[in-house]
């Protein structure tokens, strides 16, 4: 009851729509029974008085219920499938501001797949249970106990032999109705695992022909083909089960009236027009059958998406501002980790940094080297606080990054990763990630800071050029110069430069490592890289081995000392 407590909530910003649909469901299911009534009238009184004109007035009267009917139905499915749609955004809104709150931590272990079948599948099923559910459980009720008050009025007999089929039917439709989801959903997932060795096999095509596997490609495939093909028999034969069954159960469902009624009208109980009245009374009452057959799987399904959905709406970030954050200033740009420890959240839980004790001046270069995971990237993943410390504390100029706001930490601190990544969008909105009212002549000054001005201006469509997804359409070079020149666009006092130039041809990373240069003037830097001889003129270089600094100093000093630098400068430069 708590869950569908929380479902209902969300239908109080839509109060007033939720109502219109409501009545309109309420008219519609209401006015579908006064017809028959009418008919009846017409048949019992009207004819055999030879009121022929009040006859006439009666069908025109029909006509117009129609008519309102019509009306109340276009009201319904409008504005109910917008009450749908509504309700529908704004969890989602709600999902995706949820979703920029929550920690790394957070999609460390979660697959993006599963997220985004939150985002789109499960919400829909959610909206089409906001708009149906209420909706059809009311039309199906109302109509249902309307029609039969009107039959038990008319004869109490026929009405009871009539209604004998209809918990046969919900049940038996209920049960088929949950195995033909159940078969869908098997088909669901044996498509998805026979697009998914199509595109194994289609991507990796160069690997199948180089080792002669076309045989072993294509009997996986053919197995993955023939369940599909069996979850499609299961289902057809399912559906063909509860087709001819709810047919046979419609036809039973007539043939109990139509024999009642000529049993009582035989035994003079009953009058012709009354049997029908009643005939006209079975076909309202199957449509609404129909209605919450399909209600009870549909809701079950929804609610369970919903569920879903408040799993991550009930997942609190593990990194939240205190109370009393207040924003950082910075000023020098000194950061010091004062004995540092952190662990992942995984199986084992071992250590990446252990008591880490690392100071960077103010304004000075400083190298972070080692093998790899040796935690280097940890490091400067806990100064922008996106993973909490286990003990320890690191501070700029003299503040505790704890106490202060974190979108003032991540606007003090610019990133340039290996892994650039762009958004499927335009040069000028991919720059203005860097700073949001940048104007034309900023972003070209951006650009030219990072060497990347002469290219652009030579495409046809300059800033206004899309970059594909991902950033396909620029080389590596070009992607990571991009990037460069969000952070000039940016400003920030501290900088992060994760293997920035690794993986790029010699030129590429002599115009990055020039704009990099220029970028670092003025500013804190801390930069990772593999390749040694691009860190040799840092002010101060870090040699972390299993999250530790094992050795401090410059080039020179390292090298004299012949310890873990001079091994891996001597290996791999």
């Amino acid at each position: 009851m708590t869950m569908l407590r929380r479902f209902c909530s969300y239908y109080r910003y839509y109060k007033g729509l939720f109502a219109l649909d409501m009545a309109a469901a309420l008219v519609s299911s209401l006015l579908s029974l006064l017809s028959p009534a009418i008919v009846r009238y017409i048949l019992s009184t009207a004819l055999p008085s030879h009121l022929f004109l009040h006859a006439m007035w009666l069908l025109v009267a029909i006509i117009v219920i129609y008519m309102i009917q019509a009306g109340a139905t276009y009201v319904r499915i409008k504005w109910g499938h917008y009450l749908g749609v509504w309700m529908e955004s704004r969890m989602r809104s709600e999902l995706f501001s949820h979703l920029q709150c929550l920690s790394f931590s957070y999609f460390d272990r979660t697959k993006t797949g599963s997220i985004m079948s939150r985002i789109t599948n499960d919400l829909f099923n959610i909206a089409e249970v906001a708009h149906h559910c209420p909706e059809d459980f009311l039309i199906s009720i109302a109509t249902i106990i309307g029609a039969y008050a009107f039959m038990f009025s008319f004869s109490w007999e026929l009405a009871a032999i009539s209604v004998i089929p209809l918990p046969v039917m919900l049940l038996y439709g209920i049960v088929f109705n949950h195995r033909l989801k159940e078969r869908n959903r098997a088909i669901r997932r044996t498509i998805a695992e026979v697009n998914v060795e199509a595109e194994n096999s289609i991507q990796g095509i160069r690997e199948v022909k180089s080792y002669s596997q076309e045989k072993l490609q294509e009997s996986r495939f053919d197995e993955t083909n023939r369940r599909l093909k069996k979850s499609r028999e299961k289902m057809y034969g399912t559906m063909a089960q509860y087709q001819s069954g709810i047919s046979f159960m419609r036809d039973f469902y007539y043939f109990m009236t139509i024999a009642g009624g000529i049993i009582l009208i035989a035994l003079s109980r009953v009058e012709v027009y009354d049997l029908v009245t009643f005939l006209l009374y079975v076909s309202v009452v199957l449509p609404p059958i129909d209605r919450l057959i399909n209600f009870t799987e549909q809701f079950t399904q929804g609610m369970a998406s919903f569920e879903r959905f408040t799993e991550i709406l009930d997942i609190r970030p593990q990194i939240e501002d205190r109370p009393d954050a207040v924003p950082l200033s910075v000023t020098e740009g000194r950061i010091d980790f004062n004995d540092v420890s952190f662990s992942y959240e995984s199986a084992d839980e071992s250590v990446v940094i252990n008591h880490l004790d690392l100071h960077i001046p103010g304004g000075a270069k400083a190298a972070l080297v080692g093998e790899s995971g040796a935690g280097k990237s940890t490091i400067v993943s806990l100064l922008g606080r996106f993973y909490e410390c286990d003990g320890g504390s690191i501070t700029v100029d003299g503040t505790d990054i704890d106490s202060v706001t974190q979108k003032s930490l991540h606007e003090s601190i610019g990133f340039v990763q290996q892994n650039v990544f762009l958004f499927d969008a335009t040069i000028r909105e991919n720059l203005r990630y860097g700073k949001a009212d940048a104007d034309d002549e900023e972003m070209w000054q951006a650009l030219r800071n990072a060497n990347l001005a002469s290219f652009v201006a030579s495409l046809p469509d300059g800033l206004d050029t899309e970059v594909g997804e991902r950033g396909t359409r620029l080389s590596g070079g070009q992607k990571q110069r991009l990037s460069i020149a969000r952070i000039f666009l940016k400003n920030p006092r501290i900088l992060v430069f994760d293997e920035a130039t690794s993986s790029l041809d010699t030129e590429s990373e002599k115009q990055i490592q020039e704009a990099l240069d220029r970028l670092s003037k003025g500013r804190t830097s801390i930069v990772i890289a593999h390749r040694l001889s691009t860190i040799q003129d840092s002010d101060i270089i870090f040699v972390i081995d299993k999250g530790s600094v094992r050795e401090r100093g410059t080039h020179q000093e390292l090298l004299e000392k012949h310890g873990l630098y001079y091994r891996l400068y001597s290996l791999k430069d």
